[in-house]
Parts: C-alpha cells; sequence; structure tokens
C-alpha cells in the first residue's frame, strides 16, 4: 500500500516513511530525553507528511493503511524515537476505532474524519486511565453537561486538537452512567498541567489535563455506559488500541536488541557465555514478536467481545513480559558498553518499562483469563 495524498512527492510505502522520517527523529531523541521536552518538531513533521490521517479512509481524503500497516508504522518509528512512537499510536487507535464503528456500525463519523484528513488534527485519548470506571464527574446542565475531572496520560496533549474522553453522570434513571465525549484541547476550563516527568518515554507529553467545570454540549456526547462494567464499547476499545499500542513496544525491544549486538566486540562472539546470553535475548524477543502478531491479527480481523478481549489482553501480558525481559537481556549482553547512555540502550531500558502501565496489568488480566476459564461471569 502506498500513500498518495501528498501529489508533490513520488508514492512511499508506509513502511519507508516511518524509516525515513525515524532517522531524523533518532537524532532529536537523546535531547528531548534529557529535558523532558515534548517531541513538537517530530509531529510537525508527521503532520507535513499526513501521517496522522494514514489510517483514515481514501474516500475522506486520508492514506488508506491498513490496521497491519498502522501497527508496522509503529513499530518502525520505535526504533528511532520511542516517545513519538507511542504518542502517535494514542492518536492512531482513536483513528482506527472511529474507522471500524464507520465500516461496521454505519456510525455518522465522516465528518470527523474528513477534517482529521483535511486539517491533520491531533486526537488526544484518555481512555487508558479512564478505562471501566473512568475519573471525573459530570453534571446536568443546561444543554449538557458541566464536567470537573483531572485525566493523567493524556499522551500528546501540547500538540492536541480534540481530547476523547468520559466521565461519570449519576443518572437518575440508569444510576452511574459514564459518559464518553469530546471537546477542544483549547475549550474553556480545559487546562494541561506540565507534569510529566518520568523515568521513561519522557517525549510523549502525557501530562495530566484538568477539566475545571467544562461545558459538553449534549450533541458532544458520543456514547453511553454502565460505570465499572464490560460494555461493548470496552471490548471494542480494548481489541483496536492495544495491539497497535504494544507494536511500538515491539520496536523499542527490537532496537534494544539491535543496539546489544552491534556492542558486543568481534572477539566476544565465541565466547560461548556470550552466545547463551544472545540466544537468551533472541528468544525473548520472538516471543515478543510473536505475541503483538497474535494481537494484530485480532485487530485486524477479529469481532469484539469477551473471548477476543481475553485473547488480545492475554497476549498483552505476554508481549510486555517478554519485550521487558529482552530489553533486560540486551543490557546484560552489552556489558559496561550498554551502561553509558551514549550507547543509546539505556534509554530503551527506561522507556520499555511503561509497557507495565497499560489496561490491563498483569494481575488484572489474568483475573480475566481465570474468570474466563472458570466460566465465571467477567463483570
Amino acid at each position: 500500500m502506498t500513500t498518495t495524498a501528498n501529489t508533490d512527492q513520488p508514492a512511499i510505502s508506509w513502511s519507508s516513511l516511518a524509516q525515513m522520517l525515524g532517522s531524523r527523529f533518532a537524532e532529536r531523541a537523546t535531547e528531548l530525553d534529557e529535558t523532558d521536552a515534548f517531541a513538537a518538531e517530530n509531529f510537525a513533521e508527521l503532520k507535513r507528511h499526513r501521517v496522522l490521517s494514514a489510517g483514515v479512509p481514501t474516500e475522506f481524503g486520508g492514506g488508506g493503511a491498513s490496521y497491519r500497516e498502522l501497527a508496522d508504522l509503529l513499530r518502525i518509528l520505535a526504533h528511532h524515537c520511542g516517545s513519538t512512537a507511542l504518542t502517535l499510536s494514542m492518536h492512531t487507535h482513536t483513528i482506527a476505532r472511529t474507522v471500524w464503528t464507520w465500516r461496521h456500525m454505519n456510525a455518522p463519523v465522516a465528518p470527523l474524519l474528513q477534517r482529521v484528513a483535511t486539517e491533520q488534527l491531533m486526537l488526544v485519548s484518555t481512555g487508558g486511565n479512564d478505562w471501566l470506571e473512568s475519573l471525573g464527574i459530570a453534571e446536568s446542565a443546561p444543554g449538557g453537561f458541566r464536567v470537573r475531572a483531572r485525566k493523567p496520560f493524556a499522551s500528546g496533549g501540547p500538540a492536541g486538537d480534540a481530547l476523547a474522553t468520559s466521565a461519570v453522570y449519576n443518572d437518575p434513571e440508569a444510576g452511574p452512567t459514564v459518559l464518553h465525549f469530546s471537546v477542544p484541547v483549547r475549550a474553556e476550563g480545559v487546562r494541561i498541567m506540565s507534569n510529566w516527568r518520568t523515568v521513561g518515554m519522557r517525549a510523549t507529553g502525557s501530562d495530566d489535563v484538568m477539566f475545571e467545570d467544562v461545558f459538553v454540549p449534549k450533541e458532544a456526547v458520543q456514547a453511553r455506559r454502565p460505570k465499572g462494567v464490560w460494555h461493548p464499547a470496552i471490548h471494542l476499545a480494548g481489541l483496536i488500541a492495544f495491539p497497535l499500542v504494544y507494536s511500538v513496544y515491539l520496536g523499542v525491544a527490537e532496537s534494544a536488541r539491535d543496539i546489544a549486538i552491534g556492542l558486543v566486540p568481534a572477539e566476544k562472539c565465541r565466547e560461548p557465555l556470550v552466545q547463551l546470553m544472545a540466544g537468551e535475548m533472541e528468544n525473548r524477543l520472538m516471543a515478543a514478536r510473536l505475541a503483538v502478531q497474535r494481537m494484530v491479527e485480532l485487530g485486524a480481523e477479529a469481532m469484539p467481545g469477551e473471548e477476543t478481549t481475553n485473547a488480545v489482553f492475554t497476549a498483552r501480558t505476554l508481549a510486555a513480559e517478554a519485550a521487558l525481559s529482552c530489553v533486560d537481556r540486551a543490557m546484560e549482553l552489552a556489558g559496561g558498553k550498554g551502561f553509558y547512555r551514549v550507547a543509546g540502550l539505556e534509554r530503551r531500558l527506561r522507556d520499555i518499562q511503561a509497557a507495565r502501565y497499560h489496561p490491563m496489568r498483569a494481575k488484572d488480566q489474568q483475573l480475566l483469563a481465570g474468570r474466563m476459564a472458570l466460566g465465571v461471569p467477567i463483570d
């Protein structure tokens, strides 16, 4: 598949574009990491190359990239700058889910997709931290709702145009109800906190976002669901989002592997202990690849539901464990050379730690898998 949206440039594959952009992102990655700065220049380039609409169907002026192509694009970018790739994955999975609802549910989302393609809008999601429960309070107001909330981990906020988020409304008839809605990042009462100071993924701009009595019109509410229970919207979010997110972590692990191999002196390559350490690393990388491959297959082909959700999140746990283990073994193989920041391996070690924290975390996932295996209701 090639992108032809930019008629001033010859057609180029998404993977080739990712390699080209990634080489430039790599030049900035160290400084961004050391200064906690958001990757603003990288996102300006992504917009210029129309990557923000890569997943938008060509019918709406987008790049028409397939789900698998999107996953591969993110994986390749993560070799060069994990922060940029992870932030892009949050926008990309929001677009991919929107496209899914158009294809399978005839959802009236054409205007949004057209705007993303035309204006290269950046969508910011807070869904991972909200998950089943949602954070924040929505109160009824004339024409809509007033929302108060603090939303952590809003990746890409500094470059964002719209926030896809949720809050809990105490519906007089249905009880606690999660409202899903979008608001402009620059809406009155929305405030980005600039508090992202972390171990890794430092250039994602994943600051907390404050909603200080933000008005949300009724027509901006896109979905409602019961608070704290599994719902078709959650099954869909899990199916579409996390294969793309974990493609990023696979890319980080692959780059750590490549760096470590490059740091082994030629004279050491014949030592059995060095060979063993390299083999252990290769096994863990293969495990991560297989797990992410399975996730992407599901994201591209499966329908949302309990069984699919169980499979996606089981693979998510296996992918995270294997990627973390692969990078740890890369550090071991590299030896003292890998301990120097200039090698770039240390940044991958820190960035890969974020793989622990997305839904569903390992213990929650194992509880879900156990309930499914035993035939116990998952709620």
